[in-house]
């Protein structure tokens, strides 16, 4: 416990004022010293940051740290341990499927899994376990046992992962809305919407360019799908948080440099459809727009909203 407070005190008197004046930018390279410096197993939070706010997990390979975002600000650093070579750690855009404090592993010997928070069907999930300064586990991301606590005890289902091989962490900045317009559907490929089938939990929105479709799934779970016009090409995949107040944040994803390309009015869909999604929209919304095709799945089994092999 004395440890916790002092690591509470520290990352405050590093990471406080820093954290407060230089974002959304993060330019000022001190979340990554703070990061560098961690050794195995150390973890900062300071969750008072940004008491509230969508949350967002990002989770580098490569470097073998993740940081946690609330409402576009980092409260929080920590060293993982993700799969070794032959189980390796699958990279993409995840959402937190299942939670559990008390788990254990149906797959390796019943391995405790403490604070277990799924992000796929077949073995991948955060949780608490032994970090040895490599990777080391069977492609889960292990968290420092207390750091694995605290994390569980502020997320919630349907919370943003990003798994990354880039050292970089995301940038913030303001994005517009970002479907708009009007199209005719075709006949034979129109919009569905069934609400129903998730009534309540976190919303994903994922666009296609490569299928020119969208989809919108809650709690994992697809609610709808609508054919959309693309204006000009989408050269990469871009996020986006929507937050209290009604403001987009565009998340520049590890590995991307310089401004993203705006978005805004772009993107077209069936008016019906647009005024079906607006009411289910809320804080902690997360827009997916990639140029790759998505994976299609039985519905309620989704394992990612995108992953990358």
């Amino acid at each position: 416990m004395r440890l916790l407070m002092l690591l509470g005190l520290a990352v405050t008197a590093l990471l406080g004022q820093t954290m407060l004046l230089a974002q959304p930018s993060l330019q000022s390279g001190s979340v990554f010293e703070a990061a560098r410096r961690l050794r195995a197993g150390e973890f900062l939070w300071a969750p008072e940051v940004a008491p509230e706010g969508p949350m967002l997990f990002v989770i580098s390979l490569a470097t073998q740290r993740g940081v946690f975002y609330r409402n576009g600000i980092p409260i929080a650093i920590t060293t993982v341990s993700t799969g070794r070579p032959g189980h390796r750690t699958p990279t993409g855009i995840f959402t937190v499927l299942e939670r559990q404090a008390v788990h254990y592993s149906s797959i390796y010997n019943s391995a405790p899994m403490p604070n277990m928070q799924r992000l796929t069907w077949y073995g991948v999930a955060l949780h608490g376990g032994d970090l040895p300064g490599y990777p080391a586990s069977h492609g889960c991301i292990r968290l420092p046992r207390e750091f694995a606590r605290l994390l569980y005890g502020v997320t919630r289902l349907g919370m943003t992962v990003v798994i990354t091989n880039e050292a970089a962490v995301p940038r913030v900045a303001p994005a517009e809305i970002l479907l708009r317009g009007r199209i005719e559907p075709t006949p034979g490929d129109a919009p569905t919407w069934h609400p129903e089938a998730a009534r309540t939990g976190p919303v994903s929105i994922v666009v296609s360019a490569a299928d020119r479709r969208v989809v919108v799934l809650r709690n994992g779970v697809t609610i709808g799908s609508a054919p959309v016009v693309i204006d000009r090409p989408i050269a990469r995949t871009s996020a986006y948080l929507l937050q209290a107040g009604g403001n987009w944040l565009r998340i520049a994803l590890p590995g991307q440099t310089g401004e993203a390309e705006s978005l805004g009015g772009r993107i077209h869909v069936a008016d019906d459809f647009r005024r079906a999604v607006e009411p289910v929209l809320q804080p902690g919304t997360t827009v997916v727009i990639t140029a790759d095709s998505l994976r299609r799945g039985g519905t309620g089994a989704a394992v990612s909203v995108l992953q990358d092999e």
